[in-house]
């Protein structure tokens, strides 16, 4: 027994003699903390992947999927318009497209293929809007549960030092964003021990940050802070730009801007912004509000309290009933020359916009106002689905320099007020109210400036339906609008007599070319040598002009789905497009050879 027992010891001996040598130079035996070690599949590890998966809610805008990503760039053509989206600060021209009017229905279709990123970070290539849907579908739908962590993330880099089971060192890796750790825990084998090395540091949702010594720490700080904050994940893209608001900023800048007006209230899905046309509320810091439209003023009170979404402002105007009750702060948009505080009630919202300057208005508005109130003016235009000037063919208008006016006929007159304003598509907008009576109230509303001379003022506003009313005064009670366009761009041949494109001109890219608009809705442009097919037609009793050369150079440069009709005369058409948001105004004019 004694023989056996030495000769087991010595085959022992061998064997472990024999294994040491195998190992080579790299394989280190070191006996990691075992606070520090990270295994497969523990509570940790799986908390850890949790918040290093990708989170899918940040492009809901586009895809209404919580669980994938679409890889940018991407295409998507929003209410129609193409927009090539290069990054997420692009999402942010979607949500004001979407915003534009605020009784239309929004749609967004995504030009095919896509690749799309899972969760795992896996990628995906999507060739056909049914292959979407599929995944889509997979999601587990609006704020529903998802298995990602959005309220903390890693401070990158991270540190790991991976043993297998003999506690020998086989490599030590920096881990440098959420796709690396998400694969590196994934790939974990349950015979590998990790070692993290600590401390590490965490941040928080509120953007401070957190110092952790080792995976049990770790583990309680993201217990503890998991749901700390609002995922975002519904479908309403930027419903959280509060986030950093408090009620101490909202004060200061209701306070320090003056004249604020009505951009839009809903209440019970009735849409009663043009009931306020003309209203201006002013706020002060001891908490009373004024408001004064023409001869009419009312005050009341006003309180804001709370921070970040949630935020609540008090209103109480006796005689104003719409705006009292206690709303939420939604956003804050500031951006040079326009202010907007958005309040929301559940489904109803109650916007304010003011220009922020001492005098309530930051563009240059002389020209206007010393034309309008000078003399008399009459309604020469007025369209509103149908033309409906006749309703105002015994009026005649006064406007006065203190933003008082009247409107006079036979019955008598009618007081009303004006201001002027930063408008929603030209610089310049006048906005007008002359109370309630028949038909001049339809003239409530604030009105973007197309045109403005020493005899005309010609005036746009796009409705809350998306639909286009005109206004037109003129020193003389003579009918300028409604002419019949088709007949007088049909008859004979035209050419480009100017081009401007904002402050551009490029006249001269047109000259040679004359213009053939034929009664089939085609219209030919040539210079000889270069013909330019195209596509017209007129719109809205001959307010709009609408031109489509395709691809065709130079006249691609004249495509345009709304060009608004300034004049029109018998050898001559002057229209003009702008492009939106204060943005280029381009005017092009149309002689007849």
């Amino acid at each position: 027994m004694k023989s056996t027992h030495k000769l087991f010891t010595a085959i022992s001996l061998f064997a472990l003699i024999l294994l040491n040598s195998c190992r080579t130079e790299d394989m280190e035996i070191i006996n990691p903390p075992e606070e520090d070690t990270l295994v497969a599949n523990s509570a940790v590890a799986n908390l850890m992947q949790r918040a290093a998966s990708n989170d899918g809610s940040n492009d809901n805008i586009i895809d209404n999927a919580n669980c994938f990503n679409i890889q940018l760039p991407v295409t998507v053509f929003v209410n129609g318009l193409e927009i090539i989206v290069n990054s997420e600060s692009d999402f942010d021209t979607i949500e004001d497209i979407f915003d534009e009017l605020d009784d239309d229905d929004d749609s967004i279709s995504i030009q095919f293929p896509i690749t799309i990123i899972l969760a795992d970070y896996t990628e995906v290539v999507i060739s056909s809007s049914s292959e979407f849907d599929t995944f889509s579908d997979d999601c587990n739908g609006e704020n529903e549960y998802d298995d990602d962590i959005e309220c903390i993330d890693f401070q990158y880099p991270i540190t790991a030092s991976i043993f297998n089971s003999n506690n020998e060192l086989i490599e030590t890796i920096t881990i440098n964003d959420d796709s690396q750790l998400y694969n590196f825990i994934d790939n974990i084998d349950e015979n590998d021990i990790i070692n993290i090395q600590f401390p590490i540091t965490v941040i928080l949702s509120d953007d401070t940050t957190l110092v952790v010594n080792n995976l049990n720490e770790l583990e309680t700080t993201i217990n503890n802070f998991e749901d700390d904050c609002d995922e975002d994940d519904d479908y309403d893209y930027n419903d959280d730009d509060c986030n950093s608001c408090t009620d101490t900023q909202l004060t200061s800048i209701l306070t320090d801007c003056q004249n604020w007006i009505v951009d839009d209230l809903e209440r019970n899905d009735n849409d009663l912004e043009d009931n306020y046309v003309g209203y201006q509320f002013n706020f002060t810091s001891d908490g009373t509000i004024s408001v004064i439209s023409g001869n009419d003023n009312f005050s009341g009170t006003w309180s804001a309290t709370g921070t970040g979404n949630a935020i609540t402002v008090t209103i109480d105007i006796p005689g104003l009933s719409d705006f009292n009750d206690t709303w939420n702060l939604h956003e804050i948009e500031q951006e040079p020359g326009e202010t907007k505080i958005e309040l929301r009630l559940g489904d109803d919202e109650l916007e304010f916009e003011s220009d922020c300057s001492s005098g309530g208005n930051t563009v240059d508005d002389t020209a206007l106002v010393a034309s309008l109130t000078t003399g008399d003016w009459y309604v020469t235009y007025y369209f509103d689905d149908t033309d409906e000037t006749s309703n105002y063919s015994d009026y005649v208008f006064n406007f006065a320099s203190d933003g008082t006016a009247t409107a006079t006929n036979t019955s008598g007159s009618s007081n009303g007020s004006w201001f002027t304003s930063s408008g929603d598509e030209t610089e310049l907008e006048l906005n007008l109210n002359f109370g309630t009576t028949i038909p001049l109230d339809e003239l409530a509303d604030d009105w973007d400036v197309l045109q403005v001379t020493n005899d005309i003022i010609s005036l746009k506003d796009i409705s809350g339906d998306g639909s286009s009313e005109y206004l037109t005064f003129e020193r003389t009670p003579t009918s300028t609008g409604g002419t019949n366009l088709t007949n007088i761009l049909t008859d004979g041949l035209w050419f480009v007599a100017s081009y401007i494109e904002d402050t551009d001109d490029q006249t001269i890219d047109y000259n040679g070319y004359q213009l053939d608009f034929n009664a089939n809705g085609t219209v030919i442009a040539t210079n000889g040598s270069n013909p330019n097919n195209g596509t017209w037609a007129v719109q809205s009793s001959g307010n709009v002009l609408v031109l489509d050369f395709g691809t065709n150079l130079p006249f691609t440069e004249l495509n345009d789905e709304d060009w608004d009709v300034l004049s029109v005369s018998e050898t001559e058409v002057i229209v003009q497009d702008v492009s939106g948001g204060n943005g280029g105004t381009d005017t092009l004019t149309l002689q007849k050879q």
